[in-house]
């Protein structure tokens, strides 16, 4: 084997954790540079990761100690407001199980697999410009050091600096118009709702939860909202005045909102502030360097793909960079994956739309969906090509992934 070759990721989240794990097992010696000074633990709420992100993380070898840590979701349940059910969701058959985590507990464990395979973490390191050298990039930060090494890899999310380095005319976030809450609840004294999680559409907001056996409850609310608010924005409002509002918006539906929100202290309130995903971003590679996961492709929590799709590019950016020269493997990366990042992006724009009509497509809504789902759904045809995505890990890449790309 010859030298190992070095990767720099900036960005630690998750899609860094597991590019750094991919790139290890690629022959590459990975080091993680995180702009923030310390690990952070405890931070974020729930997040699934469907079937196609735990086929993912299997091929190389890791979805173990991650399946762990979540709890099995095999499906899903749409309702209206008024406690009416609208269809049903079942994992596919021969498929992982989806599973629900919260999102530090599938974060931690990820960098602790990493940090195991001898990838170094490095905190404190911003990202402020980086040199192409052809042959190495050298990367320098806030703090006045540098790093080099044959590839960087822009893992830094979705106000990714790497991306604007890359492109100073890429495109900025857009807002979906909803704000994202949520949290858990101890004994909320509600039935499990065994391994499904509820999708409720209330007449003034969306609501998700599911309620393990333990009495615990997982929640989340999108509302409605001309106004966009970063995270910090709408952390300045008090999370006891926020649930106030969420109490208050569906206190005309017949879910167990409002009973998972009296259980809601203030403290514990998870608050994303506006949710926002990206628009097709033109460039996602220059010369050695390459966007991954949000940076690239960020898509909106509704679609329950984001942290999914991160995973399946952070593996198959690594199989491409193993096995080609670093030019030929950001363009078989690219041609592999932004057909099927933006065919996801742009079906989850249409489920964000369907959160927040007005009352005569609400209406519409109700009326049409179990009519559609009764006619029209084959769980094959609408959910196939999106959860039975396969990495092919052990074959190696070539030329013909340039030209094979939205499988």
């Amino acid at each position: 084997m010859g030298a190992r070759r070095e990767a720099l990721i900036v960005g630690g989240g998750i899609a860094g954790a597991v590019a750094a794990v991919a790139l290890h097992r690629a022959g590459f010696t990975a080091t993680v540079l995180e702009a923030y000074g310390k690990e952070a633990d405890g931070i974020g709420g729930e997040l699934m990761l469907a079937p196609n992100g735990m086929a993912a993380l299997a091929t190389i070898g890791i979805d173990g100690p991650v399946a762990a840590v979540g709890t099995a979701t095999p499906r899903m349940v749409m309702e209206t407001g008024a406690g009416r059910r609208l269809g049903a969701f079942e994992d596919l058959p021969g498929l992982p199980a989806s599973r629900t985590f919260i999102r530090a507990n599938l974060h931690r464990t990820l960098l602790d697999v990493a940090v195991g395979e001898g990838v170094q973490i490095r905190y404190g390191k911003r990202l402020t410009g980086y040199t192409d050298r052809g042959d190495s990039v050298a990367a320098t930060f806030a703090d006045g050091t540098t790093a080099e090494g044959d590839v960087l890899v822009g893992a830094d999310g979705i106000r990714s600096t790497v991306r604007t380095l890359l492109d100073p005319h890429a495109p900025q976030p857009r807002y979906t118009g909803l704000i994202g809450l949520g949290g858990w609840v101890p004994d909320v004294g509600l039935p499990s709702t065994e391994g499904a999680m509820h999708l409720a559409y209330g007449k003034k907001a969306f609501l998700g939860y599911r309620i393990d056996d333990d009495g615990t409850a997982g929640w989340f609310a999108n509302v409605p909202s001309a106004r966009m608010m970063t995270a910090t924005q709408a952390r300045a409002i008090p999370d006891a005045e926020w649930l106030r509002r969420l109490r208050e918006l569906f206190a005309g539906d017949r879910l167990p909102a409002l009973r998972i929100l009296d259980r809601a202290g203030s403290g514990h309130l998870v608050n994303v502030g506006g949710l926002q995903d990206m628009p097709p971003v033109p460039v996602w590679h220059r010369g050695p360097v390459a966007l991954v996961g949000d940076a690239a492709h960020a898509t909106s929590p509704s679609s329950g793909q984001g942290a999914s799709l991160a995973i399946e590019s952070a593996v198959e950016l690594a199989r491409c960079l193993r096995d080609l020269p670093v030019a030929e493997a950001f363009a078989a990366y690219e041609t592999l994956r932004r057909p099927r990042v933006e065919r996801v992006i742009a079906q989850t724009a249409r489920v964000n739309r369907d959160k927040a009509p007005g009352p005569v497509g609400r209406l519409l809504r109700d009326l049409l969906f179990p009519l559609a789902m009764r006619a029209f759904y084959d769980p094959e045809k609408m959910m196939g090509w999106m959860h039975r995505h396969v990495i092919e890990w052990d074959r190696p890449a070539g030329a013909t992934d340039i030209v094979r790309g939205g499988r």
